[in-house]
């Protein structure tokens, strides 16, 4: 019993200190920018719309896309992204060649002269607050409903897979830019 103690004594340890080890003074994730003009940042993830990398792309990809540039988008991803539509959505070329050429470049531009509260706060492409979203949109459903539902056509829908079920943020936005919540 006392070796078992032991064990479980050191391996508690060892949790802390590897924890400790990845804890910083919180300066490292400032993302508001006061911390000065010379800041450079990390690309951890691209999640302009999520569906690209986590619905279109295989699991395997996620890195090379992650990596990767909005510049590069179309000529890495838009096969992938269009086989996905035609054969695991069973959808036709159509449907795969508009989702296509609206999802890629997989970004999002930050139009911080528009209201958080309206449709051109973030954009797929500077459009003067047309074709954008609010914080507040279900872009997982919306984008669900592009794929698997009528939106785009009437032909071989999948209306049960159309939602993700999930109704609202699970933290609220802060009410200064950039006005993301909190990462979990």
């Amino acid at each position: 019993m006392q070796m078992r103690q032991r064990m479980l004594l050191g391996l508690g340890a060892l949790a802390l200190v590897l924890t400790g080890g990845a804890c910083n003074d919180g300066n490292d994730n400032d993302i508001t920018g006061t911390a000065g003009n010379d800041r450079v940042y990390v690309q951890v993830e691209r999640l302009g719309n999520p569906l690209v990398s986590e619905v279109f792309l295989a699991k395997r990809n996620h890195g090379f896309h992650n990596a990767g540039k909005p510049s590069t988008d179309v000529a890495s991803h838009a096969a992938e992204l269009k086989t996905f539509v035609t054969t695991v959505a069973g959808r036709d070329a159509g449907v795969a060649n508009t989702l296509a050429s609206v999802l890629l470049p997989d970004m999002l531009i930050v139009q911080t002269d528009k209201a958080t509260t309206t449709a051109g706060w973030l954009t797929w492409a500077l459009a003067n607050g047309y074709g954008g979203r609010k914080l507040t949109d279900d872009v997982v459903d919306a984008g669900l409903s592009a794929i698997f539902g009528s939106l785009l056509s009437p032909n071989n829908v999948s209306a049960g897979l159309t939602t993700d079920n999930v109704n609202q943020n699970d933290k609220p936005f802060m009410t200064t830019f950039p006005y993301l919540a909190a990462a979990n």
